[in-house]
């Protein structure tokens, strides 16, 4: 009889054992269990980013939605949104454009890349507009250009102050020229209202590009911005191969813009609120002496 005996390299199954049910035989990990700060790449239980959704490592602000920055920042149940239903032209006709529109629209229950209406913040009335990234990157399409452009001719009538949240990668491609005019259209608008002695405060959120911050973005008469906010117009190989020089590594960043006096003041997302409220309080119409 031998000492050893050689292993079979199969595994012996009773044939009268009942199978494994696939469902349970493989350990299953909930989705968006965990997420990657894309600054300090550290790994976070998603519940500990909180409601706010702000790294504990580094404060690295996260991407959110309209819907949440809105429960974040206005009182509750004091949302009353405006300036629905307004559809493209497509006015290049661009291949698929259409069918891109309407899957998005039924992904982020959104009708276009900005939620505008009015709200009360810590008590004080505005007209609120917030831009959200998940909408084919905020882009300022026509439909965006027009509810702002009504966002603000409302506020003038109504003598409301206006407090937009920017997120934008630019003007949107599929609209052609007709994007590149909302930059002017809304332009106008600010300078009505701006005019009737109104405050109009943007707050820049990540990331503020394109003809967005060419336009309104930077119109405000208080502008604030998020921390590591990424807020430029061109990107930064453009900028480098037009001026032939290597720039800062943080030059398109919060902090680097209000050290050179375009930013006024960069405001955790924790504080946003109450920052905003005060200001509003602050500038409201018959609140002290003119």
């Amino acid at each position: 009889m031998a000492l050893f005996k050689k292993k079979s390299k199969y595994i012996r199954i009773n044939p009268n054992r009942s199978r494994l049910n696939e469902q349970n035989s493989t350990p299953e990990v909930p989705d968006e269990l965990f997420a990657k700060c894309p600054s300090c790449k550290h790994m976070i239980y998603t519940k500990d980013l909180g409601q706010e959704k702000v790294c504990p490592f580094c404060c690295y602000n996260f991407r959110i939605s309209a819907q949440e920055r809105l429960n974040l920042v206005a009182d509750a149940d004091t949302f009353s949104e405006r300036f629905t239903g307004i559809e493209t032209t497509d006015p290049l006709n661009f291949p698929g454009y259409l069918d891109k529109l309407a899957a998005v629209k039924a992904k982020t229950a959104l009708d276009e890349a900005v939620l505008t209406g009015t709200a009360t913040i810590k008590g004080q009335k505005t007209a609120l507009a917030i831009m959200d990234s998940n909408f084919i990157m905020a882009s300022m399409g026509m439909v965006v250009g027009e509810k702002i452009t009504r966002l603000f001719e409302y506020a003038t009538i109504e003598n409301l102050p206006v407090v937009i949240f920017t997120a934008s990668g630019g003007a949107r491609m599929q609209e052609g020229i007709m994007s590149l005019m909302q930059m002017a259209k809304i332009s106008a608008a600010v300078k009505r209202h701006s005019n009737a002695g109104l405050l109009y405060l943007t707050v820049l959120t990540d990331p503020t590009t394109g003809g967005v911050t060419a336009s309104f973005a930077m119109l405000g008469d208080i502008i604030l911005a998020e921390p590591q906010t990424l807020i430029g117009f061109a990107g930064r190989r453009v900028i480098e191969q037009t001026v032939r020089e290597n720039l800062p590594d943080d030059f398109q960043k919060a902090e680097f813009l209000q050290a050179h006096g375009f930013v006024d003041k960069i405001v955790k997302r924790t504080e946003l609120a109450t920052t905003i409220g005060q200001i509003l309080k602050l500038h409201a119409k018959g609140n002290g002496d003119d």
